[in-house]
């Protein structure tokens, strides 16, 4: 569970291994812009910590519904099987209602210290669930069996961020953002 760096924010994780890989289910509370959000989301990885499913659901009047799939290879389609050409190339999903979205390319990069890789995510913006591409880039600052650091940088906008990690690669701290309250 993590609570906003500052201000209203509040979200619960729920993570199951599930058919070798593993499944996350949320709900998130926020603010963004002044509006105040409860997303819910469920996602599905394979083994290798690449999205296969997503599905989203903003609550309330006006409420948004989103569900994609991807083949595990970068091709992704929506909930009729229709291609997403847009999105190809992206293994990651990036929700800025919730820190755990980050641990989807660290596990799947699995990097050493030293290490750096620049990705395309597919943004899912909070709370229409408008669904775009971002450039984003991971450096591994520090590793070890307890955890570690990694520099986040949202390519193209400026935004830089060192997150605090535990041993599975869940974040603890996201200064700005987010700090974890509770685990387990």
């Amino acid at each position: 569970m993590w609570q906003a760096w500052t201000g209203p924010g509040l979200e619960s994780v729920r993570l199951v291994g599930a058919d070798g890989g593993v499944v996350a289910e949320s709900v998130a509370i926020g603010l963004s812009s002044g509006q105040a959000y409860t997303v819910r989301y469920a996602l599905r990885c394979d083994a290798g910590w690449r999205v296969r499913t997503l599905e989203a659901w903003t609550l309330g009047e006006g409420g948004a519904v989103l569900a994609l799939s991807s083949d595990g290879s970068g091709r992704w389609t929506g909930p009729d099987g229709t291609h997403r050409p847009a999105l190809d190339g992206c293994f990651d999903v990036d929700l800025p209602s919730t820190v755990f979205t980050n641990t989807l390319p660290i596990r799947r990069l699995a990097m050493v210290p030293g290490w750096s890789e620049e990705i395309s995510v597919v943004y899912i913006a909070v709370p229409d669930l408008a669904v775009s591409v971002a450039r984003q880039r991971y450096t591994c600052l520090t590793w070890g069996p307890e955890g570690g650091r990694y520099r986040f940088e949202g390519v193209g906008t400026g935004f830089t961020a060192e997150l605090t990690l535990d041993g599975d690669g869940l974040v603890v701290e996201y200064p700005r953002i987010a700090r974890r309250v509770w685990s387990r």
